[in-house]
């Protein structure tokens, strides 16, 4: 029987359990209704689900749509110089993560040849190489330096440009826009300005593709005729933005929860061959990419309760990789732990089309700076860390670390 709990004002937000574990209110609400009413800022009740079984129950279903276009967006928290709810939001083209079948299978069907595990694996020698010379930079430097700054950003960053075809000398631009547009207490202008930005940048960029095609993913969507150039520009925009964000953000946390971490860091460095398994543990026990909305198109059972038509949805894949239903002592950090079936990259149709890339640059990317950086510590006390709570990605801002003399 679901217990009596109160309805949530809003999602709560606050890291008050520590920089890498939920909001201990989204903890509460997990163990005591899974699937729970909420009451967004501007007085409509949605629902927010944050159990395992419900969260995978949820992104499995396609009556529970991605569009962006077919009901009002309730923002579940306070947003300064946002209107409370808006008009539906029109359907962009080619940004297939919100769209539904077949519309997204249309598109994601164009890029699955490009990021199969085979061909993946075959780039794999090459991100190692990308990651060490990264490392030789960043060895050349008088520390403290900003990891982010130094080797968590370039190595995604490098990595999606040269797989996309971006010119990297333009990364200063598509970062900022980015970063922009990830931001969530801005007014909705900063955040299409930001998009718009990026957007005409891409549109440039994919229509040259087209004239001229080069040895890029973009190419070879762009030589397809079918696909306008405001799809190609979408796609172009969420393969950017999804190449480069999230993983810059696993390897940044990533390493803080190491350094915070000092047993399984030592575990790991000790065996590399534990790294496969760790990262997976990581993407469990961080997951930067927590929150996702989906819009109930006709009233559907979940959890034991009825989620009416019309209802806008809010998923924490957070408290889904937290559930202790799931995993055993799922708030320690475990790099002996078996994490499959954690829900970080999704579940269903709408599961993340780059995960193999991400988890080859992960591994590369923890292996070699263990390996080259030792007595990496941070520079300043853990408290100090800028943490991104203010953004649609979570991690760090910057992570200011220093190591000796005898790592060189």
């Amino acid at each position: 029987m679901t217990q009596t709990v109160p309805v949530p004002q809003g999602l709560p937000m606050e890291r008050d359990a520590g920089p890498f574990d939920p909001p201990r209110a989204i903890t509460r609400l997990r163990e005591a209704r899974p699937v729970s009413p909420m009451l967004f800022p501007d007085g409509h009740e949605g629902w927010l689900v944050t159990g395992y079984d419900a969260v995978r129950q949820l992104l499995a279903d396609t009556r529970f749509s991605s569009r962006q276009d077919i009901g009002v967006l309730h923002v579940p928290y306070e947003t300064p110089g946002m209107p409370a709810a808006t008009e539906p939001s029109p359907q962009l083209p080619g940004l297939f993560i919100a769209m539904d079948p077949p519309d997204h299978g249309r598109l994601r069907k164009r890029l699955t040849g490009a990021f199969t595990v085979k061909r993946m694996k075959q780039l794999e020698a090459h991100i190692v190489d990308v990651v060490e010379r990264q490392l030789d930079a960043m060895a050349k430097l008088t520390p403290p330096i900003d990891l982010v700054a130094e080797f968590a950003l370039p190595v995604p960053s490098l990595v999606i440009c040269e797989l996309l075809g971006v010119p990297y000398a333009d990364r200063a631009e598509f970062q900022a826009n980015s970063a922009q547009f990830m931001v969530k207490d801005q007014t909705l202008d900063q955040k299409m300005g930001a998009y718009l930005a990026l957007n005409t940048y891409l549109a440039e960029l994919v229509t040259r593709k087209r004239a001229e095609p080069e040895d890029d993913i973009l190419s070879d969507l762009a030589v397809q005729e079918d696909l306008s150039i405001e799809e190609l520009t979408g796609v172009a925009f969420l393969l950017l933005l999804a190449g480069h964000e999230t993983t810059a953000n696993m390897l940044s946390l990533g390493t803080f929860a190491l350094l915070e971490h000092p047993g399984p860091r030592a575990e790991l460095a000790a065996d590399p061959e534990l790294l496969p398994g760790a990262v997976e543990e990581l993407l469990r026990y961080l997951s930067v990419a927590d929150i996702f909305f989906r819009y109930a198109t006709e009233d559907i059972e979940l959890g034991g309760e009825t989620i009416p038509a019309g209802s806008t949805v809010v998923i924490s894949l957070l408290a889904a990789n937290r559930d202790p239903k799931k995993f055993e002592n799922p708030d320690s950090l475990d790099v002996h732990r078996t994490a499959r079936g954690h829900l970080s990259f999704g579940h269903g149709v709408h599961q993340c089309l780059g995960q193999q890339l991400a988890r080859i640059e992960m591994r590369a990317g923890f292996e070699a700076l263990l390996r080259r950086f030792p007595t990496l510590e941070l520079a300043v006390p853990a408290s100090e860390v800028k943490l991104r709570t203010d953004m649609n990605i979570y991690g760090v801002h910057e992570l200011p670390v220093t190591w000796t003399e005898s790592d060189q």
